[in-house]
């Protein structure tokens, strides 16, 4: 592949946000990009979309196969769709809780399952996984979010081991709190207790500005387009400052410590 032409991109939640500013800057380094959506959008200057969804297998194979049918092969893969989920965890159903697994990993899961014998047959592929600083750390009031991401980070370093002889590379970036549409793909818990009523509001207040705050979803654009251009990619890409500090506090804090800061930073009282 040239500089001018680096293959062909699949942006996965690629109508709005950290999605479609990604398959944007992918466009701009020059790959072809095909983008997802779970509802027919326009297609953006330069990406092709393409509706699926990803909690049915058969929407996924049928996308991968479209994209090969119209471009020929993958080389890179950016699976960045998922669904936040904001209460205290009691408050949640089970189906609820499988609900957000079956987009947040599961869907990340089907579209891999489905890439992988198309890069085993190149020889070649990248598939980037849109973790979170939630993989590295808990956030009350937002347990099975956060529990998604923390599994993203598990099967993904595991994938990479397997996948690697085949010429495939199993990338993981991780973005800090971004300024995104907050309601946009939020979910509120189905069974509500009064008991965590006062700090699951506080929580949503707390999170609304955090993201008002939030990094511009340009910075991971940018740590995805430096992922995927790599020579030699590392597992682990910290999107923005906020992120490397959290990494940097998991890795080397006291475990104490690091549950004092993230409870004063949460506003819970012991």
């Amino acid at each position: 592949m040239t500089n001018r032409n680096k293959g062909v991109a699949l942006v996965t939640g690629a109508s709005s946000g950290i999605g479609l500013v990604t398959a944007q800057a992918l466009v701009k380094a020059g790959y072809q990009v095909f983008g997802t959506s779970r509802k027919p959008s326009a297609n953006p200057h330069g990406i092709t979309m393409l509706v699926c969804d990803l909690t049915e297998e058969v929407s996924v194979k049928g996308m991968i196969e479209e994209i090969v049918k119209q471009a020929g092969r993958i080389d890179l893969v950016v699976n960045n769709a998922g669904i936040g989920l904001l209460g205290g965890a009691e408050e949640s159903s089970i189906a609820q809780a499988q609900s957000i697994f079956d987009v947040n990993v599961f869907g990340v899961v089907r579209v891999i399952n489905a890439v992988l014998p198309i890069m085993r047959g190149q020889k070649s592929g990248r598939i980037i996984n849109i973790s979170s600083v939630l993989g590295l750390i808990p956030s009350p009031y937002n347990a099975f979010y956060s529990s998604t991401k923390h599994a993203i980070e598990g099967y993904s370093e595991s994938l990479d081991h397997e996948v690697r002889g085949f010429g495939i590379r199993i990338v993981l970036v991780q973005p800090g709190v971004t300024r995104t549409a907050f309601e946009e793909n939020l979910t509120h818990v189905d069974q509500p207790l009064p008991v965590y009523t006062a700090e699951r509001t506080h929580s949503e207040s707390l999170m609304r500005t955090w993201i008002e705050k939030g990094d511009d979803p340009q910075i991971v654009a940018d740590t995805v387009v430096k992922a995927a251009t790599a020579k030699t990619p590392k597992l682990r890409y910290s999107a923005g400052k906020q992120s490397s500090q959290v990494r940097m506090l998991r890795r080397f804090m006291p475990e104490k410590l690091v549950d004092r800061i993230l409870r004063k930073a949460n506003g819970l009282l012991d």
